[in-house]
């Protein structure tokens, strides 16, 4: 009887729990004003009671605040595939990563991602993902290098047509990154997994895929090589854009230099995989490779002849540079010649046993050169000096009074000379790839042979400023050249003197004493010159022992000062020096005085002639 008794009250409580009456939307929108009613049944979850997804809401009113709503109880699957990638990982670590709702919206306003309005319909996707991703800050914080992806996304070929010609079939985030199944590109899961970047491009790009797989680059990228490249390699990852913009990788400008030359010239690819250690450099001084560094987009570079994404060995009957195959593809910009052109290699490497005629007549031109050129110099060195000694048996014959001692005249050769040589060394330094400085990478070690050569001069500079330093502080002849080197107020007069003489404003030109105000501005910069240079170079050359008592600014100051002096001193040199010692009318074609020590009478800026020779 206990027994038919508990059953009939059980039955009981159940029919009564069956037929308890379902809580209405509408029952819950009455107290939570806050969720706008016209946007909820919009939504795409408007079918949905509010029960569906708070389950545990038995009672209207409930005391309860409702708990943490899953969204996986409904979707499984995208759930249990969320859970595996970067972003459910780090959320289940407590780092602030991006849930369900961050990317799909508010939760009672959630739409279909095929509605305009949804912030993961394919054109609102970009900046849905900006939203965290555009954040330089966390980007940092958590290792992201990508600082800002959707301003570099909105310049590629991809963001224009999506976002500025509403091309909807465009690439965006997910069709790259994945949506639910985000992974970080070291994760052999991933999408952009450097071994499945061509299978996440041929999605959309099939036909390119198919041909890059048969090509030498995608064999060796399918068989594990890690250093064969892949779609990104060349064409970019966020800023991809079309083979027609200047700015891109694969523009016809840049392709072969900076694309191409990227592995092609890269010692440990070349080592490693065996290829010819030359191919850009020879292609670079070539017709085609000096056109196209000066501009020329018309001539071939490496995709014109090798192809962009079939390239094959030449080995390879297929290939567009094998040899049966070359004269239709030289035929495309050569018609007619292309039997002509396959007689001798395509990257010219003149040798003794290859391109032999190339490699005689370029060694005969050497020699032809050396031969010529060196007769004109010794020619013109024996009709100089001739010359000189003419000309200073001339001056010798009129009254000559002593200008610089021979003493100085060494000192100024010697200063000339090794200006020259720190000049040279140091613009090298800067300017490796310059035509000029073709002597210090003609050999192997050449940048080391400059740096020695110019510490070397730097030593000797030193030196002749500290022997210029002791004649004129401790020598008669030096104190009294001292004295007269001074500036005084009369050469600041000068300088406005001659300014008004030569505007026409002064008929008679002003007299100066043994030096002008022109040498004694050149003599007086060539003090602080040295100087700067000195203390900088000394800073450059012993580094680590600068570095443990200033800070590494300093160092970076000393060498912006030390290049920008040595520009302003070899300026003021071509300007102001030469043009008074050679260009100016009063001594065209030269200032003998420094080669001879003498100077007539009558010429300008002699007032002492206590010195006469």
């Amino acid at each position: 009887m206990t027994i038919l008794l508990a059953t009939f009250t059980f039955s009981a409580a159940a029919w009564a729990a069956d037929g308890a009456q379902p809580i209405n939307n509408e029952e819950c929108l009455a107290c939570h004003d806050t969720i706008n009613p016209q946007k909820f049944a919009a939504s795409i979850h408007s079918s949905n009671r509010c029960t569906s997804c708070h389950s545990d809401v038995q009672e209207v009113p409930h005391s309860v605040k409702p708990g943490h709503v899953e969204c996986a109880s409904c979707h499984r699957i995208e759930a249990q595939i969320y859970n595996a990638s970067d972003h459910g990982k780090a959320l289940k670590k407590g780092a602030p990563a991006a849930s369900c709702l961050d990317c799909h919206g508010n939760a009672h306003e959630l739409l279909n991602y095929r509605n305009p309005d949804s912030p993961v319909n394919r054109k609102n996707i970009p900046a849905t993902c900006a939203t965290c991703h555009e954040n330089q800050e966390k980007m940092l914080k958590y290792g992201l290098l990508e600082a800002r992806p959707l301003k570099s996304y909105s310049e590629s070929v991809h963001g224009k047509a999506l976002l500025e010609k509403g091309v909807i079939s465009s690439a965006e985030c997910t069709d790259c990154h994945g949506s639910h199944d985000l992974h970080a590109p070291t994760n052999v899961e991933s999408k952009i997994y450097r071994t499945r970047v061509p299978q996440t491009c041929g999605k959309c790009h099939e036909n390119v895929l198919r041909t890059y797989e048969r090509s030498v680059h995608g064999k060796a990228a399918l068989s594990g090589k890690l250093e064969a490249p892949v779609c990104t390699d060349c064409h970019g990852e966020h800023r991809i854009k079309s083979h027609l913009d200047p700015t891109s990788t694969v523009f016809a400008g840049t392709l072969s230099e900076k694309t191409c030359g990227h592995c092609h010239a890269a010692e440990k690819i070349i080592t490693k995989y065996r290829l010819p250690p030359d191919s850009v450099e020879t292609y670079l001084k070539s017709y085609h490779g000096l056109a196209g560094r000066f501009g020329d987009v018309t001539v071939a570079n490496c995709a014109s002849c090798h192809g962009a994404h079939d390239i094959l060995p030449s080995s390879d009957p297929n290939s567009s540079v094998n040899k049966k195959n070359l004269p239709k593809t030289c035929g495309k910009c050569h018609p007619g010649v292309g039997e002509q052109l396959t007689k001798g290699t395509v990257h010219v490497v003149p040798t003794s046993t290859e391109n032999r005629i190339v490699f005689y007549v370029s060694r005969f031109y050497i020699v032809l050169i050396s031969l010529v050129i060196g007769g004109m110099l010794i020619h013109n060195v024996l009709d100089f000096l001739k010359k000189l000694k003419a000309h200073y048996a001339q001056k010798k014959s009129s009254d000559q009074y002593l200008r610089f001692t021979k003493g100085e005249r060494i000192q100024h050769l010697v200063l000339t000379l090794v200006f020259i040589i720190l000049a040279y060394t140091g613009f090298a330094l800067e300017y490796p790839k310059a035509w000029w400085a073709y002597p210090f990478n003609f050999f192997e070690g050449g940048g080391d042979w400059r740096g020695i050569i110019h510490r070397a001069a730097a030593v000797v500079f030193v030196a002749l400023s500290l022997h210029h330093l002791i004649f004129m502080m401790f020598t008669r002849r030096g104190r009294k050249v001292g004295q007269e080197l001074a500036l005084k107020k009369k050469d600041f007069a000068d300088v406005t003197k001659t300014l008004s003489y030569n505007l026409g404003r002064l008929k008679e030109k002003p007299h100066y004493g043994r030096y002008s105000y022109v040498e004694k501005i050149e003599y007086w910069a060539l003090v602080w010159g040295t100087l700067i240079m000195i203390i900088t170079g000394t800073m450059l050359t012993f580094e680590n022992v600068f570095l443990t008592h200033l800070p590494k600014w300093a160092l970076d100051v000393a060498t912006k000062v030390h290049f920008y002096e040595a520009v302003l001193a070899t300026l003021a040199i071509v300007v102001w020096h030469f043009y008074f010692v050679i260009f100016d009318p009063d001594h065209y074609p030269m200032n003998w005085s420094m080669v001879t020590g003498k100077v007539s009478e009558g010429e300008k800026g002699l007032e002492n002639k206590d010195t006469k020779g």
